[in-house]
């Protein structure tokens, strides 16, 4: 082996590394705008492209000493830094979660570790003024070897921190030759359990810095507010200081400080003696996600600017309460992971960026590092356009939770998991490494208000130091574990520099009995409404909860993206999960559990999440005396100026009235009124919408933008859906009467524009044909199944026990009988399924009127002993030439029992593929909630259900089968079916987030035994 197994010993963690400090980029002269345009810097030379590269399946298979000045690549490949091999075609992808994917042996990792030789020349100019050089590397998985022009230089792991070195000796003028090798696995790969791809490389940015001989090596910045007093829309202080601790590189250099306002002018300047000074601004404006007012922080050391930002700002706990800037606030969150289904985890700035933006469109104020140090300028671009940061260590060793117990209880595994990593003193080096790394080097930056020891990584010693460490370094940040509950419970275990009491995932009623019986520290929900798939489901009742007690603070949504590998362009781009890649453990589409899809197209749940967390909510309105309340979730801004407000008078979808209410002032967490008065229509559904648009706009978000809205139903004369009343009359009633004929299987239906053919077997109609046009490509159905949502992953085990995929409709007895103007079905029918009992008992009273409506009510009971339904309604195939849906009830996207905020009361026209939400796993999806009716047309033809006034129902229209979406693993698999399939639903099951979270509210469950669907059909023909 041409390396030292240093990838397999605790004792070395790095070598031939510079101390650990904070980040910052010199230049020759002040420059600004370094957060975003870094590379401008005249003492900054980015190593990046396209360099020479070997991939090795193992560790022994590298032989030959490619660092070697002159050593001949020509049989080399190039791959791109920053990169990942595994997007460039070499080894191939894993996905897993909690499980490690190699044997659980630490340190050691698989003998035939897989690794990457790196080569690059670069040309070098000195810099007189700035002789010394210093490679840094902002991250490299897992592990990696270095050597310049032949020299070696040092190894390093942590594969997401930076590590720098001083290659000032080995380099020369001219061409450069720098040589890289670096290991998929290494010891620390026992504390990268994240969940997310394996994936392996240097993959974000290199470059040099030049420095001067003697120069500043790390500083240090601390500032101090004195009260809190409100300036106009911002917050001030009184007074504040602002603390510098410089250590330095050779000798101390003298160092001119200088504070700039937002304005550029001169609030304090000073000189550094013996590295500290301190300066005094006087009523600074505080820095918060809302208002992120920085002020620029200048060194020059003679040779060298420096240029930083600071933020003014306090953050502190009282009485179990987290208060900012003297205000009690609420982290409306999300975790968040470096991932591009094209380039992996190496990111660009620019991608960076796009979050960012949708993040703040979708009214997000706090971002967590889920779960390691991003790069270090996302830190400074959250500093720029506010918002609050948890950040979180390098450090996840969820898998020794997932090895053999022989007694596999619970307290074996939480002390096992324990035991092993947490609670072992041969790992405290490392994970105080970890630790270290990122709070020294993001130390400075005012959006990180809370530290993470890293997750999911059971508690111990090693944990206990470092949060000691944390907290003796930084006491004014707040710490954060949620993995510190799990533990040796023989043990007793110092929970003192812990700051949070953080969960993920809880049931509701956890938390409820959490402040009843403790309550001793703040709750955080540091993950929760897990997004995969069609979901998260409650999103509206953890915001309930959320605000319905101070010392809850908010919580983290997991989380942003979808992880995928991008496999090209089909009818649309193609993307791979778990087990898409020969892989043999893996841990499936676990991965695409995002808000938003691998490209950054929203999700639905992102779109619910955003209406839910709208700055401002309507309390009340009163129509009788116009009193329209306010309530500002805003934290430190007044709502008049933030937002303006408009409002709309719909009636059966159609607007009526609209206008701008004029400037209100609501105080932050603060309620007001204002009169509107509206005309309210005598009849129809009605509906006031209260609309809040971004006032003024900011750098990612243009004035204008829907921040969200409210929707409130106003009382009149008749509520009914006027249109919906109309459409249960198809034209004046025919001149003849009705003929029906019966034989032991069928009733037959004739009236003069219609035959309809019953079955009396299952008590439903199997053809309706109408001025000659046959509807139905299928006998109608009985439908209590959906295509299992990924929050389904655990019901649906019970949903299959019951044999509710199998079920079908079985008829008993069946009476016809006949009036002038109508026939009556009446039939007996079970829903049952093989080797079950009946799971539903229903009395069906079908009515056929002389123009062709079909009006059907159905009593339902259900057998108490059988879970919960996923639905229950009718399953109708159209032609699929009837292919346009228009409809009213909620819309335009998706909408459940439990998703629905997102969405509004409306009349909606679509075409029926573009009502499929097409997942990346096929699931149960495009649903639409409280629905008067749905109308499915194409040429002449056309069908319309109409929901009973009382008894709303949900539909779906489809080109796939449920069957379809359940069968197929990705969404290109999918087939068309060849028809419209319209389910007509009395109800569905919520849609929740149980997929890692708790299980769907009792109040969003469809566990009625007895209920009544009531609804009418009525095919018609337009005419040309």
């Amino acid at each position: 082996m041409i390396v030292p197994r240093y990838y397999e010993d605790l004792s070395i963690l790095h070598e031939g590394t510079m101390p650990a400090r904070a980040y910052y980029i010199p230049a020759s002269k002040r420059m600004d705008h370094l957060a975003e345009h870094r590379e401008e810097s005249d003492r900054i030379q980015f190593l990046n492209g396209n360099w020479k590269f070997r991939f090795f399946q193992s560790i022994y298979d590298v032989q030959e000493p490619f660092y070697e000045p002159g050593y001949d690549t020509s049989d080399f490949g190039e791959i791109s830094v920053p990169g990942v091999w595994q997007m460039a075609g070499y080894d191939s992808h894993q996905y897993t979660n909690i499980r490690y994917p190699f044997p659980f042996d630490p340190p050691f990792v698989p003998q035939d570790n897989p690794c990457g030789a790196y080569v690059h020349t670069f040309d070098y100019v000195k810099n007189g003024q700035a002789p010394k050089a210093y490679l840094n590397f902002e991250g490299v998985d897992s592990c990696f070897y270095l050597w310049l022009n032949g020299t070696w230089i040092g190894y390093s792991q942590v594969s997401h921190a930076t590590s720098e070195f001083d290659v000032t000796s080995a380099l020369k003028e001219g061409e450069n030759t720098i040589a890289v090798l670096v290991l998929k696995w290494c010891d620390g790969s026992y504390l990268e359990d994240q969940d997310k791809f394996r994936m392996s490389g240097i993959f974000r940015d290199v470059y040099l810095l030049k420095r001067p001989e003697h120069c500043i090596g790390d500083y240090r910045v601390e500032t101090a507010v004195d009260g809190e007093k409100e300036s106009g829309p911002r917050l001030r202080g009184n007074r504040a200081e602002i603390r510098l601790h410089i250590s330095y590189i050779g000798k101390p250099a003298a160092a001119k400080v200088t504070i700039y306002d937002p304005q550029n002018r001169i609030a304090a300047s000073g000189e550094a003696e013996s590295g500290r000074i301190s300066l005094e601004v006087s009523e600074p404006e505080l820095w918060s996600a809302e208002h992120p007012v920085l002020y620029t922080l200048v060194i020059e050391t003679g040779q060298e600017v420096i240029t930083d930002h600071v933020g003014f700002r306090t953050i502190r706990i009282q009485d179990q309460v987290i208060y900012l800037n003297g205000q009690k606030v609420k982290f409306h969150g999300v975790n968040r992971h470096d991932s591009d289904p094209k380039t992996g985890f190496a990111i660009s700035p620019e991608q960076v960026m796009k979050d960012l933006a949708m993040m703040k469109r979708h009214n997000f104020n706090a971002i967590r590092s889920s779960h390691y140090p991003n790069a270090p300028y996302f830190y400074e671009l959250c500093d720029l356009y506010g918002f609050m940061v948890m950040n979180e260590a390098d450090v996840e060793a969820h898998g020794p939770n997932m090895i053999y117990y022989k007694e596999d209880t619970d307290y074996n595994r939480f002390k096992g998991w324990n035991r092993r990593i947490a609670d072992d003193p041969a790992w405290e080096d490392s994970i105080l490494d970890r630790v270290r790394l990122m709070v020294q080097r993001d130390k400075n930056r005012p959006s990180i208000l809370m530290w993470s020891m890293g997750n999911e990584s059971a508690y111990g010693c090693n944990f206990e130091k470092a949060l000691r460490w944390t907290k003796k370094f930084d006491p004014d940040r707040i710490t954060q574990y949620e993995s510190a509950r799990y533990r040796n419970y023989d043990v007793t275990y110092d929970y003192s520099n812990l700051d949070l009491y953080s969960r993920m995932y809880p049931a509701f009623e956890e938390i409820e009995e959490y402040f009843k019986k403790d309550g001793s520290k703040p709750f955080l929900l540091v993950e929760y409404a897990h997004s995969m798939g069609n979901g998260p489901g409650d999103l509206e009742d953890y915001f309930q909860i959320i605000h319905s007690n101070d010392r809850m603070c908010g919580g983290f949504v997991w989380e942003w993206c979808d992880h995928a590998v991008y496999a090209g362009d089909g009818d649309g781009e193609r993307y791979l999960y778990g087990g898409d890649h020969g892989e043999k453990i893996h841990d499936g589409n676990f991965c695409m559990d995002g808000l938003v899809y691998p490209n950054r197209t929203p999700h639905t749940g992102l779109l619910e999440y955003k209406n839910i967390h709208r700055p401002a909510r309507v309390v009340s309105y009163d129509a009788r005396n116009g009193e329209l309340k306010l309530h500002n979730y805003l934290d430190f801004t007044d709502l008049k100026d933030y937002a303006d407000i408009r409002y709309e008078v719909a009636c059966d979808g159609v607007c009526v009235e609209s206008g701008i209410i004029p400037a209100c002032s609501v105080p932050p967490h603060g309620e007001a009124s204002v009169v509107l008065d509206v005309s309210v229509p005598e009849a129809g559904r009605a509906y006031l919408k209260i609309l809040y648009l971004l006032r003024g706009g900011s750098p990612l978000v243009p004035a204008g933008h829907l921040l969200g809205f409210d929707e409130i139903l106003l009382e009149n004369v008749d509520g009914r859906n006027q249109d919906a009343l109309r459409r249960l009359f198809n034209g004046e009633t025919a001149g003849c009467g009705l003929e029906v004929a019966e034989t032991d299987c069928r009733v037959i239906i004739r009236g003069e524009e219609f035959v309809y053919t019953y079955n009396k077997r299952n008590g439903l109609f199997e053809s309706i044909i109408y001025r000659g046009t046959e509807y139905l490509d299928r006998p109608m159905e009985l439908n209590i199944w959906r295509a299992p949502t990924d929050n389904d992953m655990y019901i649906k085990e019970e949903w299959k026990k019951a044999h509710y995929h199998e079920a079908f409709a079985r008829a008993y007895a069946t009476v016809a009988g006949q009036s002038e103007n109508e026939v009556v079905i009446l039939t007996a029918v079970s829903v049952s399924a093989p080797t079950v009992q009946r799971i539903l008992d229903i009395k069906g009273f079908w009515t056929v009127d002389k123009n062709g409506g079909i009006h059907g009510s159905m009593d339902a009971a259900k057998n108490g002993e059988f879970p919960v339904l996923p639905r229950f309604g009718l399953r109708l195939f159209l032609p699929e030439r009837m292919d346009t849906v228009s409809y009213y009830g909620y819309g335009p996207m998706e909408s459940y029992c439990d998703k629905h905020r997102a969405a509004s009361h409306g009349r909606y026209t679509a075409n029926v593929a573009e009502l499929h939400e097409d997942y990346i796993r096929p699931q149960e999806n495009g649903s639409h909630f409280d629905c008067d009716y749905v109308e499915v047309s194409g040429n002449q033809a056309g069908f319309a259900a109409i929901s009973a006034p009382d008894c709303r129902f949900s539909f779906n229209a489809s080109v796939y089968t449920q069957e379809e979406l359940e069968k197929k693993a990705h969404n290109f698999e999918l087939e068309r079916s060849g028809s419209t399939v319209l389910c007509l639903d009395y109800a569905l099951n919520g849609i929740g987030s149980n997929s890692c979270g708790p299980e769907v509210m009792e109040k969003y469950r469809f566990d009625e035994t007895r209920f009544r669907f009531q609804f009418s059909l009525v095919p018609y023909v337009k005419e040309p």
